[in-house]
């Protein structure tokens, strides 16, 4: 991930698309790219789904994650993606548990310039001048903003005491069993009385 803190424009001739969510959501970004500032350039794609999203063509060079499971594959992925002179690269950064680790992997390992499409289809630039839109974000996806805010932070608090609380209920009835079979322990109190 390069271009973080600046705001120049890369050098490269080719847009990475990075397919850790919906088809739906990168097809309605395709299209836009193709009409707006990435018109004219070649997009290539990484994805664990079969098939080419709307909008691509025969000439996109596909990635499936599913090729690179060990790590000399995953070294050689990461050679070809550093040769192929990539100037932008984009991900899906939505509320779907697809391809996490791959997103962030790419992120690190890819020298472009990122931008991240959220579940909407729209996208901000990874920079330094987005970091409020960067910050806004993150709550969101950790459930700290607006009014489940609070429930959040309430149910991170209340966590230790609630652990503890079973930690000690399963330890007395533990210990109760364990008295219960030593020698000479009352069995039965109320038929005594």
């Amino acid at each position: 991930m390069k271009w973080v803190l600046s705001q120049q424009q890369p050098p490269g001739t080719r847009i990475l698309l990075i397919e850790s969510g919906s088809r739906s959501i990168l097809e309605g970004t395709i299209a836009h790219l193709q009409s707006g500032w990435g018109e004219g350039m070649p997009i290539d794609l990484v994805t664990c789904y079969a098939g080419l999203p709307v909008g691509l063509d025969e000439t996109t060079k596909v990635f499936h994650v599913s090729d690179y499971s060990t790590p000399e594959l995953r070294r050689t992925l990461d050679r070809e993606l550093r040769s192929r002179d990539y100037a932008y690269a984009g991900m899906i950064c939505a509320a779907e548990p697809i391809m996490s680790k791959w997103r962030w992997w790419l992120a690190a390992k890819v020298p472009a310039k990122f931008f991240i499409i959220n579940e909407n289809g729209d996208y901000f630039w990874l920079n330094r001048r987005n970091t409020k839109a960067m910050r806004g974000f993150v709550l969101v996806r950790m459930g700290l903003s607006g009014a489940g805010a609070i429930r959040t932070l309430g149910r991170l608090f209340a966590f230790p005491f609630a652990v503890l609380y079973l930690l000690l209920y399963a330890g007395l009835a533990h210990l109760r069993r364990w008295l219960r079979n030593l020698p000479g322990y009352p069995r039965n109190q109320l038929s005594k009385s």
